[in-house]
């Protein structure tokens, strides 16, 4: 999956894949982690977010499913 740059001390890169709807995050301090159910609306607010990092905490870590890669 290609991950964009993001603009955060937190995270790294953010990739999603529509069709499955995985949103997978790389992040700053090691780790790259994929979120399963996540709708392309959550991707796209993710990604228009001022902080990227405040919006993962508020809107994506601990509601999805996820797996470390």
């Amino acid at each position: 999956m290609e991950r964009i740059r993001a603009k955060s001390s937190n995270l790294r890169s953010i990739g999603y894949d529509e069709p499955t709807q995985i949103l997978e995050i790389e992040f700053q301090q090691g780790g790259t982690y994929q979120y399963f159910g996540v709708s392309k609306k959550i991707y796209d607010n993710l990604m228009k977010a001022l902080s990227h990092g405040e919006y993962y905490e508020r809107f994506i870590k601990n509601r999805y499913r996820r797996k470390k890669i």
